[in-house]
């Protein structure tokens, strides 16, 4: 989730994602040796589609600060991505924009809740003022704090025109 990314690595990271027409979405550290970290941006537009080449420029320029800064102490692996098909739903934003369209989604929470930490199901709601998302799914209605999630994307439903120009081909 964007809140949960270390303040510094936001700083290093937002500004050269800024300069290159990119929003930082997410970002997984995991430190060890070597570590690894995964960085999720997406366009100014929101759409999810950023070129490959656009991240290969973002990717050598955060590599470049990152290790300028020393920030993963050590060697380390860094993943670029865009939010792709699953797409991952890290900010308030993300979650506004997918009650918009309707989506599924697939929700992990930190604490139990009704007996259970994950949730799928289509994305009702996103109430700013009481930072909660309701979520209908398995026949149930769930109220879930923004606070509480631990990890959200959306599910991505394959159709026959998804297939469609393969099957010209």
């Amino acid at each position: 989730m964007y809140r949960d990314i270390p303040e510094d690595l936001r700083a290093l990271v937002e500004p050269i994602a800024a300069d290159h027409g990119c929003e930082l979405v997410d970002a997984e550290v995991q430190r060890g040796h070597p570590g690894l970290l995964r960085i999720t941006v997406d366009n100014e537009s929101g759409d999810g589609r950023v070129e490959v080449g656009a991240l290969a420029r973002l990717s050598r320029e955060i590599e470049t600060q990152l290790d300028a800064a020393d920030w993963m102490n050590g060697s380390y692996r860094l993943e670029l991505a865009s939010p792709g098909l699953d797409r991952v739903l890290g900010r308030e934003k993300d979650f506004v924009e997918a009650c918009r369209i309707g989506s599924e989604v697939k929700i992990r929470i930190r604490h139990a809740q009704e007996g259970r930490r994950r949730f799928t199901g289509v994305l009702v709601d996103f109430d700013t003022k009481s930072e909660t998302v309701r979520l209908r799914g398995d026949g149930q209605e769930f109220v879930i704090p923004f606070g509480d999630i631990e990890k959200a994307n959306t599910v991505y439903k394959f159709t026959s025109a998804d297939f469609k120009d393969r099957a010209k081909k």
